[in-house]
């Protein structure tokens, strides 16, 4: 990530587009993708894409997310012949429910997350819970959100090994619109069992090209407590994609 990336997006928070609208829309969509080739010593592909959608309805507050990594790199091995391997296959999805109680900004929530990330220490990990999710701030530039209650969670590690444990999960949801054309936001999560703590964080400033159009540099964290010795425990990503805003 170099100083023109970030000065393009700078750039582009000043343009005369607008993330602001005057009332909430029903039900929002955008789709990102991302894509990096390089040639040389080492040839890669890499291709990072997802799907974010929010509705909002008179009882419910629901929050949709898909997304996907697949790297491919080339190297040249000892006999000179170039070696082709996959380096990262990752997807998640997850989605949440709340329900609102008298006061529309404490909720009951639902959760269900799925994660297959091929190179990781697990085949898959996938998360069940409930509990209580409040909006704590709410105003023109700022919002900000908990959830925290125990859930279950199933996992396989790519040994076959059944790592299943009751967990307690809590999240934060941050939004700030820095201007009308430009917004940054941070999640973070983190669920606590027995067997495993799994953490995930994505900081990423999101600023307007063209109508429906934008650019996110985004820096995201996976971390797991418990991997193999040969494994690390935190994976990182750092991506600037375009996103296109549905509805």
């Amino acid at each position: 990530m170099n100083k023109r990336v970030l000065a393009s997006i700078i750039a582009f928070s000043l343009a005369p587009s607008a993330f602001a609208q005057d009332k909430p829309k029903p039900f929002t969509m955008e789709g990102e993708l991302g894509f990096i080739s390089t040639t040389g010593n080492t040839e890669t592909t890499s291709i990072n894409a997802g799907i974010t959608a929010h509705q909002e309805l008179e009882m419910w507050s629901n929050d949709y997310l898909i997304e996907g990594l697949y790297k491919e790199e080339s190297v040249e091995g000892d006999d000179g012949e170039d070696v082709e391997f996959t380096s990262a296959q990752k997807f998640f999805a997850s989605a949440q429910g709340n329900y609102k109680l008298d006061n529309p900004d404490n909720r009951l929530f639902g959760f269900a997350s799925f994660e297959d990330d091929r190179l990781s220490n697990f085949n898959y990990q996938a998360t069940l819970a409930l509990g209580w999710n409040q909006k704590v701030l709410q105003n023109e530039r700022h919002t900000l959100e908990y959830s925290i209650g125990p859930g279950y969670s199933f996992v396989e590690t790519q040994e076959g090994e059944n790592q299943d444990s009751v967990i307690v999960r809590a999240s934060t949801a941050y939004s700030w619109l820095i201007s009308d054309t430009s917004k940054f936001t941070q999640t973070l999560s983190t669920e606590v069992g027995s067997e495993n703590t799994k953490s995930r964080a994505e900081s990423a400033l999101t600023a307007v090209i063209s109508g429906n159009l934008s650019m996110r540099l985004s820096f995201k964290m996976d971390h797991n407590s418990d991997v193999a010795d040969d494994r690390d425990n935190l994976d990182t990503e750092t991506a600037v994609s375009l996103v296109y805003n549905f509805f």
